[in-house]
């Protein structure tokens, strides 16, 4: 078999920083830890990013685009598309501590390519919006935020889970007894905003 290209200078950097950004923040982040855990000089961090922020910037871009790519519209189903939510935090948990280190260390002004995620906030909410029936509004907003909530929230804080239900959230049990009750409690939550054909699974 042919041999797999490795991967080049400017991905391994963004793989390293992105386990340095989720597990320290951006202030935390060391330069010399991500060049080291990449296995190339730190320079080539300031040739390909400017700094430290650019480089958190592009972690962050990196890993939402990995996200939409494989992440369903809410409208298509939207009981499906909360354990969708719940799967990929789940295995992934690095995206929700770096959008939680990002929204601590926001600057003032857009966020960065907000527009990109703007157009792609506004098609989510436009999918709910038509699987209700509704126009798009604020109100499918907060519904769509509330979907999205019930997905993350075992997950930003474990601890939590554990303290209210009496269940480790690293226990395979929990996980599939926490991932059920956010989908049918989605469920009964849609059926009461009128939600056309929420779906009857499991």
């Amino acid at each position: 078999m042919p041999k797999r290209d490795s991967p080049t200078t400017k991905d391994a950097l963004l793989a390293a920083a992105r386990e340095e950004f989720a597990e320290h923040g951006v202030a935390g982040a060391r330069v010399d830890r991500i060049a080291q855990r990449a296995g190339v000089n730190k320079e080539r961090i300031y040739g390909y990013f400017g700094n430290k922020e650019k480089l958190f910037d592009a972690v962050i871009q990196a890993a939402l685009d990995e996200f939409a790519a494989i992440t369903p519209q809410p409208g298509e189903d939207p009981v499906e598309y909360v354990g969708h939510l719940f799967d990929y935090y789940q295995d992934h948990p690095e995206l929700l501590r770096l959008l939680t280190w990002e929204g601590l260390h926001s600057r003032p002004g857009a966020l960065p390519q907000q527009q990109r995620r703007v157009e792609r906030c506004r098609k989510a909410v436009a999918s709910l919006a038509a699987r209700m029936d509704q126009e798009p509004s604020p109100e499918v907003g907060r519904t769509l935020m509330t979907l999205k909530g019930l997905a993350m929230m075992p997950m930003v804080m474990p601890q939590i889970a554990e303290l209210v239900v009496g269940d480790r959230m690293d226990n395979p049990a929990a996980i599939a007894a926490m991932r059920e009750h956010v989908m049918a409690f989605a469920r009964t939550a849609l059926r009461d905003t009128g939600s056309k054909d929420v779906h009857q699974g499991r």
